[in-house]
């Protein structure tokens, strides 16, 4: 028996004030339906972080897990590039 594929996102840390926890900020590019130009839309994820290595800025890869609170059902893979 084969589980589902989790998705999966790579999104900016826009902040890292909570216990083991980080909200990052996931931006697409959408064209607009009437008029054609890209927009940038954002999304905001809150993720669990175990270790607390997150810093503001840098780059991650968060995946979809069980609800581990009332908002929080993602946690950090990776950080893809930390901020000087």
């Amino acid at each position: 028996m084969t589980r589902n594929k989790r998705k999966q996102r790579v999104g900016t840390v826009t902040s890292n004030k909570m216990d083991k926890s980080i909200t990052v900020a996931v931006e697409r590019r959408i064209r607009h339906t009437l008029y054609g130009k890209f927009v940038k839309k954002t999304s905001k994820f809150i993720a669990h972080d175990q270790d607390e290595q997150c810093n503001i800025g840098d780059t991650v890869r968060i995946a979809e897990t069980r609800p581990l609170s009332k908002k929080k059902n993602w946690r950090l893979v990776e950080i893809l590039e930390r901020v000087k």
